[in-house]
């Protein structure tokens, strides 16, 4: 549950930008990096716990964005969603050859100071928390004024400029909040793993699967995401146990190709199931009102 709750909150960030303006980040998992070693510093040298200091990771992550972000927004298409990519790379790249933050050996946490059953029932709750703050925050976008010109944007990013909405400024302030709630989720997740390397924070699979999820839940809407995590999550950690990661792995690519045919996902498949049973049983006026 821990694990989902964390996909959750990651997949709900990535859809602020990725799902309402259509604008496909796969540099992510370097703002999830960026939190988790955020929070182990602070542990290691100022003595502040991860579970008080990760606001702090989202701070670093969102200061990190609203940085890189400003050129690279001004990106569209495949150019953006490879720059990101390579900002993740590079990020990775630069901590690794960076002896004061452990370099490819990484740094240990000490363990919380509680019973091993109290430890595990603390990160459930964290991890709870931010997925509902993730999920409150996207839902509050969906209907706000940003969340009308991110899906502006996503309609046609001349025609909204042209409306006198400043694209640049828009899709900026999506990255960084965004950024800021994905840092703070690494900030948790470093202290629940105790070990903090870019192996681990910066694994591109992360970036990979939270994309894979929001696609497949539905990207558009701020129920999609968490339809996504919960059915992914549970599938892939059932076959990895009961018959091989291999097969999750297939499973999850089989998945990736159903979004192609249902570009809304979950909820956009549901969605025409009500809308055809609300013709069948009631007809064309049932569906109007």
């Amino acid at each position: 549950m821990t694990v989902i709750f964390m996909y959750i909150a990651l997949s709900e960030s990535w859809t602020i930008l990725g799902g309402y303006a259509g604008y496909v980040s796969f540099g992510h998992v370097a703002f999830f990096g960026i939190g988790a070693y955020t929070t182990a510093l602070l542990l290691l040298h100022v003595g502040v716990n991860p579970l008080f200091s990760f606001p702090l990771g989202g701070v670093a992550a969102a200061l990190f964005a609203a940085v890189v972000g400003y050129p690279i927004v001004r990106l569209q298409g495949p150019y953006f969603s490879i720059v990101t990519l390579l900002v993740a790379l590079l990020t990775s790249l630069v901590v690794k050859n960076t002896p004061a933050l452990g370099g490819t050996t990484g740094l240990w946490l000490p363990l919380p100071d509680m019973p091993i059953e109290l430890n595990r029932t603390t990160f459930y709750w964290f991890m709870l928390f931010m997925a509902l703050v993730a999920t409150g925050v996207t839902a509050w976008v969906e209907n706000s004024k940003l969340g009308l010109g991110l899906m502006a944007i996503r309609q046609n990013e001349a025609v909204a400029e042209a409306a006198g909405a400043n694209t640049t400024y828009i899709k900026l302030a999506a990255l960084v909040l965004s950024a800021g709630l994905t840092g703070m989720v690494g900030g948790i997740y470093g202290y629940l793993r105790s070990y903090v390397t870019p192996e681990i924070v910066f694994d591109l699979n992360i970036g990979v699967t939270l994309f894979l999820m929001a696609l497949f839940g539905g990207c558009r809407r701020w129920q999609g995401p968490v339809l996504g995590a919960v059915i992914l999550s549970v599938l892939g950690e059932f076959l990895t146990l009961n018959i091989g990661e291999e097969i999750a792995r297939i499973a999850y690519g089989l998945c990736l190709v159903l979004v192609v045919f249902f570009p809304d996902g979950l909820v956009g498949i549901i969605d025409k199931i009500t809308v055809n049973r609300k013709v069948a049983f009631g007809g064309k006026h049932a569906v109007e009102r």
